[in-house]
């Protein structure tokens, strides 16, 4: 008998470990109890990566047990067992940095040229050949309305070597909702991510080349700081001096000192810099009031690559005589990452620049369990997006 209740009782523990569960966990400050917006959180056992939403929120399924590694670059690392999770309700508390002076790096080359060597280096290290299934997600807003919304969960198949590679796109499942009739009036720049060369600009650095132009010098104070809580990391930054011309951004650009490789970009356009401006009213302007971006790059063991970004445009169009208030959202957050390559035939590779005129294809509730939970707010704005346009 006692053999009987004991292999019932392996039955039991093997079916428990065997068996998905799916958590939803909010990250709040230890302090100030805020939600925490932009943390990433590593699923160990299958190797998930998930962003967490402007509501603190994350959902995840895990197969057994697994290590939950939570990090912000606010906030200290921490790791919790996915066993002491229960299905919902579970609030996370982050304990924030310590709020030190940031201390000055004093070095012997300009900043511009040490940012030179962490592009080219952070550039050859990035790993390929790869695979990264991408979750994308992205909204479209004109006069103050919120008219489209679309998603998508990817796989990226990156081939060939670091700065001479090519990118074949799979969409698995998509959705969009609110663009029929408005392409004549919008042009193609705002029509969301360019996806077949996305991964280039993110892997060769685009948004950073400006700032290793000569004249960048005289546009940006560059400097270096080192925070005292985190001994592994350095932050360079180029701000505009205040005598600067034209719309330039605020670039804090995080790196790790030892390997010498890029893990955070961030750039914003400051208030003031908007504030000083003159507004262009000629056929076809384009006047920004909000402009925000931001990589995040993940080393995991020997691999390194693209783990999320989220870009924010907002402003006024002049065209045709008349103003347009435009505000684009759009994120990219990579679920899962491979070093083999995956077999597809060419007729099955996405050639087109977005995914808003692909016809949906919806086989599950992939978006909330992709990487990037909506919040309430965002999960309204899609249901009346997809009703208003049955």
């Amino acid at each position: 008998m006692k053999k009987v209740f004991a292999l019932l009782f392996l039955i039991l523990i093997s079916k428990t470990y065997s068996q998905n569960t799916e958590i939803t966990i909010t990250l709040k400050d230890e302090e100030t109890k805020q939600n925490i917006e932009g943390a990433s959180v590593f699923v160990v056992k299958g190797k998930q990566y998930h962003l967490s939403n402007s509501d603190g929120k994350v959902s995840f399924s895990v197969k057994g047990i697994s290590n939950i590694q939570i990090s912000h670059t606010g906030y200290n690392l921490l790791t919790v067992r996915s066993s002491t999770l229960k299905e919902t309700d579970n609030i996370v508390y982050l304990k924030a940095k310590l709020a030190v002076l940031e201390e000055l790096v004093v070095t012997k080359q300009h900043p511009q040229k040490i940012l030179a060597s962490l592009i080219e280096n952070s550039s050859n290290k990035l790993s390929i050949p790869a695979r990264l299934k991408v979750y994308s997600r992205e909204f479209f807003k004109l006069n103050g309305e919120y008219k489209n919304y679309n998603d998508g969960l990817m796989n990226f198949q990156l081939t060939g070597k670091p700065k001479k590679f090519e990118t074949k796109i799979l969409v698995e499942q998509n959705r969009s909702f609110g663009l029929e009739g408005m392409t004549d009036n919008v042009s193609d720049e705002l029509l969301g991510y360019n996806l077949n060369n996305i991964m280039e600009n993110y892997y060769n650095f685009k948004y950073l080349l400006l700032l290793l132009e000569p004249k960048a010098k005289k546009d940006f104070d560059f400097f270096i700081n080192a925070s005292a809580t985190n001994d592994d990391y350095y932050t360079l930054k180029a701000i505009p001096f205040p005598s600067s011309k034209g719309l330039l951004d605020d670039f804090a650009i995080t790196y790790d000192r030892k390997k010498k490789i890029i893990v955070e970009v961030s750039a914003i356009v400051s208030p003031m810099t908007i504030a000083r401006v003159v507004d262009k009213t000629s056929s076809n302007a384009k006047n920004i009031y909000k402009s925000i971006f931001n990589a995040k790059y993940r080393i995991d063991d020997n691999n390194y690559y693209l783990s999320s970004s989220k870009e924010e445009i907002g402003f006024e169009q002049v065209k045709k005589g008349r103003a347009s208030d435009i505000e684009v959202r759009s994120y990219l957050v990579t679920t899962n990452f491979s070093n083999q390559n995956f077999s597809f035939k060419e007729t099955e590779v996405f050639l087109d620049k977005t995914l808003f005129n692909k016809k949906n294809k919806i086989l599950t509730d992939y978006w909330h369990t992709s990487g990037l939970v909506p919040t309430d707010e965002e999960e309204e704005i899609i249901q009346n997006l997809e009703e208003r346009h049955k």
